[in-house]
This record gives C-alpha cells, sequence and structure tokens, in this order.
C-alpha cells in the first residue's frame, strides 16, 4: 500500500504546485495540467532517486527539463492537436515545435526543476524518512 500512496502523494503535490503556478502565471489552468505537472514533479524526483549522489544538479534539472518538456509535447498532441480542446499554445513562441512546446519554457522548466528537486528530497526527507540529500553543482 505504501508503494501506491508516496507517489499518488508527490505526483498530488507536484499536480497541486505546477496548478497554482500556472493560476498565478496566466489565471487559469486545465486539469490536464495538474495530471502533467503531478507525473512530471513524480519523475524529476526519481531521477536521484536512482543515480549516485555525485549526479550534479545541472544533469538532473537538464533531465528533468527533458521530462517535462517530452510530458508537454505528448500531452499537447493529445489535448490540443488530436482532441482540439485548446489548452495552450506556444506557435507565437520563438523556437517552437508544433505550438506545444518551445525553448522559453523549457529554460523555465529547467529552473523550476532545480525547485522540484529540492522540494522532492524534502518530502523524501522529512515524511517519507528516506536518505539525507546531497547536491553536487556540476
Amino acid at each position: 500500500m505504501y508503494k501506491v500512496i508516496k507517489p499518488l502523494m508527490l505526483i498530488a503535490l507536484g499536480g497541486f504546485i505546477y496548478s497554482a503556478i500556472e493560476i498565478l502565471y496566466r489565471g487559469y489552468t486545465h486539469w490536464t495540467m495538474v495530471l502533467v505537472g503531478g507525473i512530471s514533479f513524480y519523475l524529476i524526483g526519481l531521477v536521484n532517486e536512482y543515480t549516485q549522489y555525485d549526479f550534479s544538479i545541472i544533469k538532473q534539472m537538464t533531465i528533468g527539463t527533458l521530462i517535462v518538456s517530452t510530458l508537454e509535447f505528448t500531452a499537447g498532441i493529445i489535448v490540443n492537436i488530436i482532441l482540439k480542446w485548446n489548452v495552450w499554445d506556444y506557435s507565437n513562441m520563438p523556437f517552437n515545435i508544433l505550438g506545444q512546446i518551445c525553448l522559453p519554457f523549457s529554460v523555465i522548466w529547467f529552473l523550476l526543476s532545480f525547485f522540484a528537486i529540492v522540494l522532492d528530497d524534502i518530502c523524501r526527507y522529512f515524511i517519507f524518512k528516506e536518505d539525507y540529500p546531497h547536491y553536487k553543482i556540476f
């Protein structure tokens, strides 16, 4: 049961935080973004769970960016292109791919990944009594 509860708690936390950030940024969110944000948070947290502590925070943030961008692109194809729900459109942003992801937001995901990594570690340490986190910059 614990193996199910912990991921669900982390996904819920990540979804809530992402939704709050999106509401603050653009005034609203969509339920699909709660899922994408929550799953992204959980997967970013798993990066350092399956690597050594000498795996740098910059590498973790880079992988986190790839995780979020891949999930956002996949969700965008389904939600925006196939289902035509028009949840977001980055067509007017520079370096976009099919209007679903773009370079400026990938840079934002890189920066937010830092906070996701640290918050996940804090939760795992204080709530789930896992190992104390250690970080290496490069």
